[in-house]
């Protein structure tokens, strides 16, 4: 695996911040011990945590959608971020078995543009219907030039939220690896989209392909940007939100020991952080990568070792189940018309190897 990272983008400082962040947040639990609002101790390594109010058990989780909103700057859309602000924060509650049920967010602005507004709003709307989400506080903050972004835009902004949710009435605790064992199955969920991850990279990536216009350049080799192949819309293309085909599968009874959301960081990343008992996994059918993935990672000169740690590379979520469960666990997500397939295993051995292509890559 290259040992080189991109300018500007290092995911081994960012998880030693987030680390270091953590620790201090952990120094705070006492403050609810045996009161309402108590924290679990231990879920350590997820992206959300368990709060107990008697004997309701709670999840929590914050999240924001980065730079992905200059895309939508550039495009001039807004109506679709509000799926991938709902899957920043729901489907990090469903790996932890808490089935998201409300939201709050808050939008900081340079000044305010109402038809912005509107279409953020009405897509955050939809995306909630979609994941069956109430949107039960906010706030508009105007921030002046706290707040900066795409020149061209009609108004720049920042985008983040909270979401909570109900552990999974199947579950007796959260999910978080400890049942992970050799000889489980892992399901693999097909991602239509980048998500909200990876974008700084991307960005700087096709600025110095084909500058400050890069997102009317078409990402095919065509001359058909007009009929929708630009790099603009194909980073804009909304996250799909898998709390609902998760929530479905606990809801038939199936087993499900542990699930892994990819976002920053990728597979191996990610994935490592639910494999907690000394075992690895080996993924030898996941499913290809994007197009415009593969496209990016060709022009920029990616290995494919570091591409499969900055981006999803077409895989939104890791599912381990029983081995004699997985087909159905896979029938049941196709059910609800998600993409899915049994990706691979988990091994005695640990570290991660995907097959990728006739080659195989291997994170420790």
């Amino acid at each position: 695996m290259s040992s080189e990272k991109p300018a500007g983008y290092d995911i081994d400082l960012g998880n030693e911040c987030s680390r270091n962040a953590y620790a201090w947040s952990k120094k705070t639990f006492a403050n609810r011990a045996g009161k309402p609002g108590e924290p679990a101790q231990d879920l350590d390594g997820g992206f959300s945590n368990e709060i107990r109010f008697g004997n309701a058990r709670l999840g929590i989780s914050s999240d924001g959608i980065g730079t992905k909103i200059e895309v939508a700057e550039r495009v001039g859309k807004y109506d679709t971020l509000g799926y991938d602000l709902v899957a920043m924060t729901a489907d990090d509650l469903i790996v932890g078995g808490f089935v998201p049920t409300n939201l709050s967010n808050i939008i900081d602005v340079n000044t305010l543009d109402y038809s912005v507004i509107d279409e953020l709003m009405h897509g955050l709307h939809d995306a909630c219907n979609f994941s069956g989400i109430a949107i039960t506080g906010g706030e508009i903050a105007e921030l002046g030039n706290r707040i900066g972004g795409w020149a061209g835009a009609r108004m720049n902004f920042n985008w983040c939220s909270t979401a909570i949710g109900s552990l999974h009435p199947s579950l007796e605790k959260p999910l978080s690896g400890a049942a992970v064992q050799a000889g489980q199955a892992v399901v693999a969920l097909r991602s239509p989209s980048f998500r909200s991850n990876g974008f700084s990279l991307a960005r700087r990536t096709l600025q110095n392909l084909f500058g400050d216009a890069w997102h009317q350049a078409s990402y095919d080799g065509s001359d058909a940007a007009e009929m929708g192949h630009t790099w603009g819309e194909a980073l804009l293309a909304p996250s799909l939100i898998y709390s609902p085909g998760v929530a479905s599968v606990l809801d038939a009874g199936l087993p499900l020991h542990a699930a892994a959301h990819i976002t920053g960081g990728g597979i191996a990343d990610n994935f490592k952080r639910v494999l907690k008992n000394g075992v690895g996994a080996e993924l030898d059918n996941l499913f290809e990568p994007l197009p415009a993935m593969q496209r990016l990672t060709e022009l920029a000169g990616i290995e494919p070792a570091d591409a499969y740690l900055y981006w999803n590379m077409g895989n939104g979520m890791l599912l381990v189940t029983d081995e004699a469960a997985a087909n159905a666990v896979v029938a049941k997500l196709q059910e609800g018309g998600y993409q899915a397939q049994v990706a691979g295993r988990i091994t005695a051995e640990p570290g991660i190897r995907l097959k990728v292509g006739a080659g195989e890559l291997s994170y420790k």
